[in-house]
């Protein structure tokens, strides 16, 4: 009998109640503690370990559950020009977009606010150098027991109206707020737009979770992997270290337009200011008739 056979059948129902591996296995795993992530480069869901594909799903709609996000949109700043595939440290971030993170190096200025990466032209074209970015800590839609990944969303993913069935993040979040349901309650869609030209996601409810799935995500929120995934710069995930180097220094400042570790390149899209109109709290309904409206 081969040694892996006793591990061949189905789990027992123990161990499958489990929801995925312990701290202990992780560090004799020897993963250093890394996140897995999804990368959105290519416009492909690439999912990513110690910063090397491991896999990758080709369709164009992958279904997730959004377990945790950090609180507020963070800021991120390269240093040098785009090498296709090179993985680095950013030079500066920001988790709140206020004041560079304390462990930069090289803040480019006190506040993001009037800092000189923050202004037109200071990027590609007459983009900003410095890049807006959204952390979440999701779980796949068809294993909600398994694994907690990073998904890091550039802003063009983030901000905007969108169209029904097809919204930006903030946008999608506050569809779901108005109608006093937990974006952690829902199965989302999240949707390659394939009429940009950089990678670019949008987004929809699929199903309201049962209440032992609902219970299952609301523990994975918890997990020091969710904790990691919306505090860590991709790079960080990676565990690239400190002295990473790309081969760029004294080069123009133009790996603005990527995201971190692998590079995955956005147009620039900045948030829109603008009121929410208050709703009154609607009677609750059954997920598929709010679809039906939410699509009209």
């Amino acid at each position: 009998m081969s040694e892996l056979t006793v591990l061949s059948s189905n789990l027992p129902a123990h161990l499958a109640q489990l929801g995925g591996l312990d701290d202990v296995t992780r560090a004799l795993m020897g993963s250093g503690g890394s996140v897995p992530r999804i990368s959105i480069e290519g416009g492909v869901f690439r999912m990513m370990l110690n910063g090397k594909e491991v896999a990758k799903n080709e369709d164009r709609a992958m279904n997730v559950v959004i377990v945790n996000a950090a609180p507020k949109v963070s800021r991120i700043f390269y240093m040098g020009t785009y090498k296709k595939g090179a993985i680095t440290r950013p030079t500066c971030w920001s988790p709140d977009g206020e004041t560079p993170d304390p462990s930069v190096k090289e803040p480019q200025n006190k506040t993001c606010k009037g800092c000189p990466q923050d202004v037109k032209g200071s990027g590609a074209g007459d983009s900003r150098a410095c890049r807006f970015q959204q952390r979440l800590a999701v779980v796949l839609g068809h294993d909600l027991d398994g694994e907690v990944y990073q998904l890091t969303l550039p802003s063009m993913s983030i901000f905007g109206e969108g169209e029904p069935g097809k919204w930006p993040l903030q946008t999608y979040a506050r569809l779901i707020g108005t109608k006093g349901i937990p974006i952690s309650a829902v199965v989302t869609e999240m949707r390659f737009d394939t009429s940009s030209q950089s990678p670019k996601l949008t987004f929809k409810p699929v199903r309201y979770l049962e209440t032992n799935e609902f219970t299952t995500v609301i523990e994975k929120g918890k997990s020091e992997t969710a904790q990691k995934a919306i505090t860590m710069t991709v790079a960080q995930v990676d565990g690239v270290p400190e002295t990473a180097d790309l081969d760029i220094p004294g080069a123009p400042p133009q790996a603005a337009a990527v995201t971190p570790a692998t590079a995955e390149v956005e147009a620039t899209a900045e948030p829109t200011k603008r009121s929410v109109k208050k709703e009154e709290p609607a009677p609750k309904k059954d997920l598929s008739k709010v679809l039906e409206e939410w699509d009209d």
